[in-house]
């Protein structure tokens, strides 16, 4: 081959050589792919953005996939001077090279470590409610900003609803129509730059008064000149230097030529020109090359031309993202805007630490490395923080006996903190007092026993219960009732019956989630039965129902049998209902089924009394030997007859069998005798509902008596058992009936004497 071909050879060698390499990006020049959602992020980061979502459920997350190299991307921003932090800081966060270790490169403020710029580097150390706001999109969406969000931001400022005023050069008033709302919405819509951090930024630089120098336009040399970003307002030695290098910007761009002033619609010489040109700066300069929030203004590990990277940093502070990123939730959170649409644009390396750096403040030494299985030994929930102190953010909670895995338990002096990781991922720090770790030997198996599942009310019963394995058996369980009213169990398994009913004691290994259970029932005996009548009188034909209520309420056998001792007398059939069939004496008996309590009346049987010699008035209801209807002012004796229309001799003695005369009042129980020749041919009962005391009135008295009876301190019986009845369901009086007394009481509603 000559001379000549083998040069040709290799120009043409090279000449692929070069084609194929350009077809791979430079490592400065890596291309970066967005992908929205929580689905499109590594493992790694899901399960912080997903407790997010469950709180902000409006919010977005985008993952920006760098392209970049995690170790490249550290070995780029560890440079000496590119890094800071104050000097006061402990040594950890320091570079700590001979001839670089606490050397100012700022007045105060040294180069940092390179652990330092990675835990300030990985995203998945921020991924809470507070410093994910370094990640927020400072792009302009019309989805989320609007004027409202802006005024909400400017609350507590003279900025807030006001309309805008401003001073021109000759020192003339310009009264505007627009709010600085409007304004910075504006000024969003044509920068292309979030409102909101227009409007934050505004706040940041300027502080609250509209009286601020760079924008109150009466600074001597620069009237009517407004800076509200302070663009350019570099430090000086002069008598308000910065202010003045700031409005020198906005005079002229400091000798800019014209194109960039027509860009930044220099000069600023009106408030909505400076809001609006400040805007457009801010885009033009960070935001719309890509570095698109507060992180990627920092760490310029981005770029929309695809130039070289790691150069153009807004700030030296490593920490300056962490801070201000506090300070944007701070301010959203007082204004109400959280749970509002929020987006969030968070970087992803390639071949980064399985788990997130950890912070330099942290001490290595503060901890021991583990992998014990702990759970959550606490009444309710613990929270897992972000890091080792009460001062770092909640990343989310554990309920009590949750299992998580200490990696890392700690052993610092004072207050001693454990670095975990939750089933899901998370990995935080959990104060050590509120966790215990899991036994060895689990529990697999409990069996649960009990000689008799009926428990007598009052009755304590024990548990008996078998742990599997039996070297489980020291393994903390846990006792639960399905009705604490119904029946208790304590800690060790004794069950008490409260009353009647049925309850599923549960007992559950405290470790996990193996259980059993049992149904125990509780049996309330009859202690006692009332009948809702005495001895009493019906007239052939009459029918009345036995109404027997047992004691106590909650008696678990409420059956009762009734008897008649002379059917051809008196019928009562299985539900109490009494029909008379002749004239005589019979005696009327009831039972209960538990414990056999008998009660028994005695019924006599009357002649049926023609209702043209017997009446009585309209207003009354007569039910069998009860009467009601009764007006509790018209109980006196008089007022009574008045209401009765008979040829027969009226007699009307109170519940103790004593006569009353005219001017007496009558009640409950009060009974009213219908008599001829001296001879008693009907009785009736005096039934006025509320009136449980049979003194004819409704009172605070009767509230107390009824009280003493819902509490079985005296019981009411027969006329005032049915009189306390104020529901008319011929149940024990509660209270309801109680309640129904008050209000009659208090004129709020009037008993109903009838139906």
């Amino acid at each position: 081959m000559t001379k000549k071909k083998i040069v040709i050879y290799m120009f043409i060698l090279l000449a692929i050589g070069f084609a194929i390499w350009s077809l791979f990006p430079k490592k400065d020049e890596a291309s970066s792919e967005k992908k929205e959602g929580i689905d499109n992020f590594p493992a790694s980061y899901q399960p912080y953005l997903k407790e997010l979502q469950k709180q902000y459920p409006n919010w977005k997350f985008t993952a920006l996939y760098t392209g970049l190299d995690w170790k490249y991307v550290i070995d780029n921003e560890n440079k000496f001077g590119k890094n800071l932090v104050p000097k006061s800081y402990s040594k950890a966060w320091k570079n700590t090279k001979p001839g670089e270790y606490n050397v100012e490169v700022d007045a105060g403020w040294v180069d940092c470590s390179r652990r330092a710029i990675e835990y300030t580097m990985d995203p998945r150390n921020f991924l809470n409610y507070a410093r994910i706001f370094q990640f927020e999109g400072l792009s302009y969406d019309a989805k989320t900003n609007n004027k409202d969000g802006i005024e909400k931001i400017l609350y507590g400022t003279e900025f807030y609803n006001k309309i805008v005023k401003y001073l021109t050069s000759s020192g003339n008033t310009i009264t505007m129509t627009k709010k600085y709302s409007d304004l910075i919405l504006t000024a969003g819509q044509t920068s292309k730059v979030s409102s909101y951090h227009l409007a934050s930024r505004i706040k940041q630089e300027v502080g609250p008064f509209l009286s601020h120098s760079s924008i109150s336009g009466n600074v001597e040399g620069y009237k009517g000149l407004y800076n509200f970003y302070n663009i350019g307002a570099t430090s000086s030695s002069e008598p308000m230097g910065a202010i003045k290098n700031g409005l020198r910007y906005a005079k002229d761009g400091k000798g800019a030529n014209q194109q960039t002033k027509d860009k930044y619609l220099i000069p600023w010489n009106t408030k909505e020109k400076a809001i609006t040109g400040g805007g457009i700066f801010i885009g033009s300069s960070y935001i719309h090359g890509g570095q698109d929030t507060i992180y990627l203004q920092k760490f310029h590990v981005t770029s929309n031309s695809g130039g070289s990277l790691f150069w153009h940093q807004y700030m030296t502070n490593v920490l300056a993202p962490y801070s201000e990123s506090r300070i944007i939730y701070d301010g959203y959170a007082k204004t109400g805007l959280l749970q509002g649409s929020m987006s969030f644009i968070i970087p992803v390396y390639n071949n980064m630490p399985s788990i997130p750096v950890q912070s330099p403040a942290v001490a290595d030494s503060d901890f021991v490395s583990d992998n014990t299985k702990v759970y959550a030994n606490v009444s309710s929930s613990l929270n897992v923080r972000s890091g080792p102190s009460t001062s770092y953010e909640v990343l989310t909670d554990v309920a009590k006996n949750v299992e998580m895995t200490r990696i890392a338990k700690g052993r610092q002096s004072g207050e001693l903190w454990d670095r975990v990781k939750l089933s899901n991922g998370i990995i935080g720090y959990v104060f050590q007092n509120y966790v215990k770790e899991v036994p060895k030997k689990q529990i697999e198996k409990i069996n649960v026993s009990i000689d008799n599942n009926t428990i007598q009310k009052g009755e304590t019963k024990k548990l008996t219960v078998e742990i599997l394995p039996k070297e489980a058996a020291g393994n903390a369980i846990i006792f639960t009732s399905s009705n604490s009213n119904i029946a208790r169990v304590d800690s060790s398994g004794n069950i008490l019956g409260i009353r009647s009913g049925k309850a599923t004691i549960t007992v559950k290994a405290k470790q996990n989630n193996v259980s059993n259970t049992i149904e125990v029932q509780v049996h309330s005996p009859v202690t006692d039965m009332t009948l809702n009548t005495q001895d009493f009188m019906l007239q052939v034909g009459d029918k009345f129902k036995l109404q027997p209520v047992i004691l106590p309420d909650d008696a678990s056998n409420k059956n009762v049998t009734f008897y008649s001792e002379n059917e051809q007398i008196a019928q009562i059939d299985t539900q109490g209902n009494i029909i008379a069939i002749a004239e005589g004496k019979v005696v009327i008996g009831a039972t209960s089924e538990d414990n056999k309590i008998e009660k028994k009346v005695e019924l006599t049987v009357v002649e049926k009394i023609d209702e043209t010699k017997l009446s009585f008035d309209a207003s009354l209801k007569v039910v069998a030997n009860e009467i009601i209807g009764w007006n509790e002012n018209e109980m006196a004796v008089e007022k009574i007859k008045e209401k009765i229309n008979t040829e027969y001799t009226i007699e009307i003695y109170d519940s103790k069998g004593n006569l009353l005369e005219n001017g007496k009042e009558a009640g409950t129980g009060s009974k009213i005798r219908i008599l001829e020749n001296d001879n008693i041919i009907m009785e009736y009962i005096i039934i006025l509902y509320g009136d449980v005391n049979g003194d004819g009135k409704i009172n605070s008295v009767d509230l107390l008596v009824l009280q003493r009876h819902i509490l079985e301190i005296e019981k009411l019986t027969c006329a005032f058992l049915k009189a306390g009845n104020i529901r008319k369901d011929g149940k024990n009086p509660t209270s309801l009936d109680s309640l129904l007394i008050q209000r009659h009481v208090l004129e709020l509603q009037s008993i109903n004497q009838r139906d």
